[in-house]
């Protein structure tokens, strides 16, 4: 039992980890500031997360600020997508809302609403950790968030429950608990995730190989 408490035990280098994902949080909100750079700055911040996760984060600043560069581009046009997409949506939801036919049209148009707003939450929860592992189109990014989440429904369900938990927290009981925010998240969402993701390159290296064999 006292190795559990130990400095290098796993109860405080959670601890630890948990102070880092409050550094990460600030980093994160100084970097979303400019707003065109909310995708960028996700992106790095899952970068650190996951490697966290793993206990291979290093220099966090560092990490950060390489992959915050890297993905600057790809990350700031997925996220001006996602914004867009998000405006469509949160329109829609509006007008439905207070439409509010009984009728067959309205049901369909709502139900046709309700699998666009999932489908858009999953591809936000996980096109940003896929950016900050794998280098793919933008479509590619987009294609593989919804398949991924679809395909791991636990880990999307445990990530949105996650996110809720802290929004309800932020929100109804402790509003300081925002200084650890989306850090935080990220960071207990990198430890189902990194798996995932692993499986996922384990595949993707199967499928190269096979086709280089065949060349």
């Amino acid at each position: 039992m006292s190795n559990l408490f130990n400095l290098d035990g796993p109860v405080l280098q959670f601890i630890n980890k948990i102070v880092y994902s409050v550094y990460l949080n600030i980093l994160w909100f100084i970097c979303c500031i400019p707003v065109v750079t909310i995708g960028a700055s996700t992106t790095a911040l899952f970068y650190v997360t996951l490697k966290m996760s793993k206990n291979e984060e290093g220099n966090i600043t560092k990490a950060f600020f390489r992959s915050f560069k890297d993905n600057f581009r790809q990350g700031s046009v997925i996220w001006l997508i996602l914004l867009a997409l998000g405006i469509i949506l949160g329109a829609d939801g509006y007008i439905l809302y207070h439409m509010r036919f009984e009728n067959v049209f309205w049901t369909l148009c709502t139900a046709v609403f309700c699998v666009a707003a999932v489908s858009y939450a999953i591809v936000l929860m996980y096109i940003f950790p896929l950016l900050a592992r794998f280098n793919n189109t933008t479509g590619a990014m987009f294609k593989n968030a919804l398949f991924i989440g679809v395909r791991f429904l636990f880990c999307t369900v445990l990530m949105a429950v996650i996110y809720f938990v802290m929004l309800l927290i932020v929100i109804r009981f402790f509003t300081p608990a925002v200084i650890f925010g989306e850090g935080l998240c990220a960071l207990l969402c990198s430890y189902p995730l990194s798996n995932i993701l692993l499986l996922c390159q384990e595949k993707t290296e199967e499928h190269a190989n096979a086709a280089s064999e065949m060349l």
